[in-house]
Order: structure tokens, then C-alpha cells, then sequence
């Protein structure tokens, strides 16, 4: 194994103060992150994306839990950094400069299972994970999403109908997936500390309900916790037949989308996957 130099001294070196416009903040506990590469169980030889590796913190506990890295960078600062860990690792990592938001995953991933660990930036977190629990095709190449977000989100994630947290992340997350909260991790952690906490999410596809488009299940969420406050009879009377489909499926239309579990919204979706025209 490579005797790498600390963290804070790869940051030094190179210069690299996190950058608030991404959303950058720091892990520099090498405890910490080995704990985080092993909450998948055994990377040794499995396929791993990593997004906005920064110094390249976790990706040095990845490769020393021998998987191999494709991360993608779109701060050319950090690039020099990487090169260096993948001459410590040969073979084992790839860095691709670009925005992980407009890449393709499954290609870059040569179409092979794979899975996702990643600090992820802030400010494209959610944005990514949605993107990486949609889709019709399931399961997915993604064999397990291991990610870190504000606490507030992550609470969202794992969240149960009726909780102040619950939402459409919920739904989407929960629907044809396990998600968990697999770790808090303190502000303090963090290089610069942000002024929220944050949490780590692990998320394995479970099996697909029948019968029901993953397109129509995130229309429906997205009218229904679009507003929130509001009566069913309201936020969905927007999508064609929803109104309908509660009646049909004894959903009481003066209920708020927060009350509605995920069970009742995958069966509203599936009756209008269904319906006529």
C-alpha cells in the first residue's frame, strides 16, 4: 500500500482552497473516509463513480479498498492532485474533467455495475441523485448509491409519510429502492465546516412495482408536493384522470400529498399508467 502524505498537505501544496461557487467542502479524517468506502461492504475489484473527488480524499480510501475509480472533476485545480494518487495506484483510477450532470454515466462506466460513493457538492447533490433513481429501466448499473448530504436532505431521503420531512425525494427514493441514513457526520469534519450538518445516505434498488411508469410516478409527485399545503383535489387536478384514480382507489381527495404514503402514491401512479387514451 502507498504511503501517502496527509490531506491537508496535498490541499497546501497545490493551493486548493474549497471553492464556494462548487459547493467544495473538505474531508480530511483518513478514519472517517475509510469508514465511508466500507459501508457497501468489499470494493476490492468493483467498479466505482465518484463525483467531485476535490483533493481526493475518498478516492484514496477507495483505491486502498482496491476499487477501481472513475471520478469526475470539473476543478482543473484538483487535477494535478489526482494525477498523483493514480501514479500511487496504477491502474485503478481514471479522472474525467467535466460536469457530472451532463455526462453519461452508464457509458463512462463502460455499461458495467458499478457503484456511486461521493462528497457530493452541494449545489448539485439532489440534482444527481434524482437523475441516478429515474429512469423506466430497472434495476439499475448502479448497485448501490453511498452519498453525503446536508442533514436536512438526507433526512428527506429516508423520511416516512407523515413526517415533517417527507416529501417527493422520499417517494422517489423509497418506491423501488432501500434507502437508509448510514451515518451523521459533524460540521467539524469538514474543511472549510459548513454551517449545516451532514448525513450519509445508502441507497441498493429493490424490486420494481409492477404495472407502473417511473415517468408518471414523478409527474404525480412532483404536482402533488409542488403544493404541498394544499388538498389532493387541488395540487392534482392538473393530471389527467388523478382525481379519478383516488376516487377509484378510496384516497380521500381533501387529504395533503405529506399524508400520502409511497405504497398509495405507486397505486394512483399505476391507475394512470393504465388509463384509457
Amino acid at each position: 500500500m502507498p504511503d501517502l502524505p496527509p490531506i491537508r498537505e496535498v490541499i497546501a501544496r497545490h493551493n486548493l482552497a474549497a471553492s464556494k461557487a462548487l459547493g467544495q467542502n473538505f474531508l480530511l479524517d483518513e478514519q472517517l473516509l475509510a469508514r465511508i468506502a466500507a459501508l457497501p461492504g468489499s470494493l476490492e475489484g468493483k467498479r466505482v463513480l465518484e463525483v467531485g473527488p476535490g483533493p481526493g480524499g475518498l478516492t484514496r480510501a477507495l483505491l486502498r479498498a482496491g476499487a477501481k475509480v472513475i471520478a469526475i472533476e470539473m476543478d482543473r485545480r484538483c487535477l494535478p492532485a489526482l494525477a498523483e494518487l493514480g501514479e500511487a495506484f496504477p491502474g485503478q483510477l481514471t479522472v474525467i474533467e467535466g460536469d457530472a450532470l451532463k455526462l453519461d454515466h452508464a457509458a463512462l462506466m463502460g455499461g458495467e455495475p458499478f457503484h456511486v460513493l461521493s462528497n457530493l457538492p452541494y449545489n448539485v447533490g439532489t440534482a444527481l441523485f434524482v437523475r441516478w433513481l429515474g429512469g423506466e429501466a430497472w434495476p439499475p448499473l448502479w448497485q448501490s448509491l453511498t452519498l453525503m448530504f446536508q442533514r436536512e436532505v438526507a433526512d428527506r431521503i429516508v423520511a416516512a409519510a407523515g413526517d415533517d420531512a417527507y416529501g417527493r425525494l422520499a417517494v422517489l427514493a423509497q418506491w423501488r429502492a432501500e434507502a437508509r441514513l448510514a451515518m451523521k457526520v459533524h460540521r467539524s469534519a469538514f474543511t472549510p465546516p459548513p454551517k449545516v450538518m451532514s448525513a450519509i445516505v445508502h441507497v441498493t434498488p429493490a424490486e420494481m412495482p409492477k404495472g407502473v411508469s417511473a415517468r408518471m410516478l414523478e409527474r404525480l409527485t412532483e404536482a402533488a408536493f409542488g403544493q404541498r399545503r394544499k388538498m389532493l383535489r387541488q395540487s392534482l387536478k392538473g393530471v389527467p384522470g388523478a382525481l379519478e384514480a383516488l376516487a377509484m382507489l378510496g384516497i380521500d381527495e381533501t387529504r395533503r400529498a405529506e399524508t400520502v404514503s409511497v405504497a398509495e402514491f405507486v397505486s394512483v401512479a399505476r391507475a394512470l399508467t393504465h388509463r384509457p387514451g
